[in-house]
């Protein structure tokens, strides 16, 4: 135990572990929410017998992509976690049709390849399903198209990395326990990653020595170690954004260096670097100027053509540099870039004559983790996580315990908790749609009282005076179910006597209620309209009395001549109304103007009279005038009033 926790008691540099770590490495195998043990019980375990009768019931439920049915949820689940379902999904994100169980079953017999993990040692991305049949399927097809893809001449750029996770887990049994050490894929290069690498065995090739300080000459004026004294591999990093730009070529091969206490320390090997800031961005905006002036047209302030100019010289310096540093880059194994925005991916990629760095490079990398500004410490912070081992504590045996009880939860959950499936609406027929659009539209016409557009409806629908509106079952259409009842209940008389004599709407019809349209007027011209529709339909036409419950007939001839004798008295009583009321006013204003004068001679008669009113005081004067003032403003009144005091008694003695 302690040489375990001795060999991660200090960072774990990637081309210099551990002789004793290094032997022992190995890759981690592919993580299992479940114990071999726990999936031998699954597989020769029967399904257990359904108890509820809801389970088994036919549901309706299916699968839209494979094009299968089920006759319980327990089926649609175990299919969508099926190799069937999977591929067809892989099938449907590549653009191509899904295939029926019998073709999957015939791809599965044509696979040529085991399918009991042969292909555990890649870190791919589906290394969680190992032994899945899925897996073999999917690689061998891509293995194909890949293939064929070559054959036919068409050389596409190989999409690195893609969908892969960024680090490479290893495991040593000199390590602890659920310990695990990673490595960042960008590390090694494309024909490394090829095929079905050794991932340990790579590592092992890759160990550098570490050189000595004393071996290092440096630069008297830059301080960077001089090219003639380094060799072996190195790395080019650079970032740029934001007007900043760093860039850094490094050696792999670790510099020894002593510390004040003897203790030696692993350092990296800067063979060169340089770092740029240009003002282009713009400031409390952001975005490039010409960025900018490509999206809102060019801008004639001296700050916009300050960083225009600011984007040319910045891109000059750094193609110069990237000319100056081209033999160093050339012989970099790894080209790690971080540029931010298509204006500054032009700047390092082109395409320019003599252009240094290309985008079809094999050797290019982006950083697989997040990154700050561009600087030089920020360039040596990445490299230094770039090549550091990342230590991880995973206790597979909880994770897997803890995934099983979920599992047998959820298990649990399902076969005793059963929610009763809601019933579908029915399906109305095609007449009861025709029944339901009348229904909206003669509403909406006799509510807003439109006599034309009702009777025009009804004639052109050849719809019956006495529609009975759908459905029935509403609150609203059983209070009023036909049109005649609806305007009788809104009180739209005209609508009401138009239906009555001009289509012949039936007055008898009985409402959900029991009561016919004339019950539910409520106001008399509507229940004068059922008169007057009486008066000239007559009455053989309906049993208005006991049916109908409408009142005697009334002509409209009476109705007008009542309603014009009515409004002769309403414009009398508001006659007299407003006559009362003037001469109220009137006398109002007498009394007002009396009590005014009898107040002016009480005051004339001085304090000596017993009923007049007993003038103020000057300091109450003063007070009263001075109330709701700051003390600021009383005393500039004083002085105001002061200063007039004076001025009266100058004139007087004048």
């Amino acid at each position: 135990m302690a040489a375990n926790s001795k060999l991660l008691k200090r960072p774990l540099y990637v081309f210099d572990l551990p002789p004793e770590l290094l032997t022992t490495l190995q890759l981690k195998k592919a993580f299992s929410t479940e114990e071999p043990s726990l999936l031998e019980e699954k597989k020769q375990a029967p399904n257990p017998p359904l108890e509820n009768d809801e389970l088994t019931t036919k549901t309706g439920t299916s699968c839209l992509l494979c094009s299968a049915s089920f006759s319980n949820v327990l089926e649609q689940r175990q299919h969508v976690k099926s190799d069937w379902h999977g591929y067809n999904l892989k099938q449907k994100l590549g653009g191509r049709s899904p295939v029926t169980e019998h073709e999957f079953e015939k791809l599965i017999e044509d696979l040529d390849e085991s399918i009991s993990g042969s292909e555990s040692s890649e870190s791919d991305s589906n290394d969680d399903h190992k032994g899945s049949t899925l897996v073999s399927l999917l690689k061998k097809q891509a293995r194909i198209a890949h293939a064929g893809s070559k054959d036919d001449g068409n050389v596409r750029k190989k999409k690195r990395g893609s969908g892969k996770p960024p680090l490479i887990w290893l495991s040593s049994p000199l390590l602890p326990p659920n310990t695990f050490l990673g490595v960042y894929r960008a590390l090694l290069t494309d024909s490394e990653l090829d095929g079905e690498p050794d991932i340990p065995a790579i590592i092992r090739h890759k160990q550098l020595k570490p050189v000595p300080s004393k071996l290092l000459s440096t630069n008297p004026s830059t301080g960077t170690p001089l090219t003639s004294t380094t060799s072996g591999p190195q790395f080019f990093l650079c970032m740029i954004g934001g007007g900043h730009f760093a860039g850094m070529i490094v050696s792999l091969a670790p510099k020894m260096h002593k510390k004040a206490g003897g203790e030696e320390e692993r350092q990296a090997v800067v063979i060169a670097h340089k770092t740029f800031h240009r003002y282009t961005t713009r400031r409390k905006q952001g975005g490039s100027q010409s960025s900018n002036d490509s999206a809102k047209g060019a801008a004639h302030s001296a700050g916009a053509s300050i960083r225009r100019y600011n984007e040319a010289a910045l891109e000059t310096d750094i193609r110069a540099l990237l000319a100056e540093w081209r033999s160093l880059i050339e012989k970099s194994e790894l080209v790690c870039v971080r540029a931010t925005g298509s204006s500054n991916r032009r700047i390092l990629f082109g395409p320019y004559d003599d252009q240094v760095l290309r985008l079809n490079d094999p050797r290019n990398r982006s950083f697989p983790f997040n990154t700050r500004r561009a600087t030089q410490a920020e360039l040596m912070r990445a490299f230094v996580e770039l090549t550091r081992m990342k230590v991880s504590h995973v206790d597979e045996a909880a994770l897997a315990a803890a995934a099983a009880h979920e599992a047998e939860r959820h298990a649990s959950s399902t076969t005793t908790q059963t929610v009763p499936s809601k019933p579908l609406p029915p399906k109305i027929s095609k007449e009861e749609e025709e029944a339901l659009l009348h229904t909206s539209q003669l509403q909406a016409l006799i509510r807003r009282s439109k006599v034309p557009g009702t009777l025009s409806y009804l004639s052109t629908n050849n719809l019956s005076p006495d529609f009975t509106f759908f459905p029935s079952t509403t609150k609203a259409n059983y209070h009023a179910p036909t049109p005649l009842h609806l305007a009788a209940s809104i009180n739209s008389h005209a609508v009401v006597l138009a239906l009555l004599t001009k289509v012949g709407a039936n007055p008898t019809s009985l409402n959900g209620e029991g009561n016919p349209p004339f019950d539910l007027a409520g106001d008399r011209s509507t229940r004068d309209a059922f008169r007057i529709a009486r008066s000239e339909l007559g009455e053989e036409r309906w049993d208005w009395d006991n049916s109908a419950h409408c009142p005697p007939p009334l002509s409209k001839a009476a109705a007008e001549k009542r309603g014009e004798r009515e409004r002769i008295e309403a414009e009398k009583e508001e006659a007299e109304r407003r006559k009362v009321e003037a001469d109220r006013l009137k006398r109002e204003s007498l009394l007002a103007e009396e009590s005014s004068k009898g107040k002016g001679k009480e005051k004339k008669k001085g304090p000596g009279g017993l009923v007049g009113v007993v003038d103020k005081t000057g300091a109450e004067k003063r007070e009263l005038e001075s109330r709701g003032l700051t003390p600021e403003l009383k005393a500039k009144l004083e002085r105001e009033r002061r200063a007039r005091a004076a001025e009266e008694r100058l004139r007087r003695m004048a």
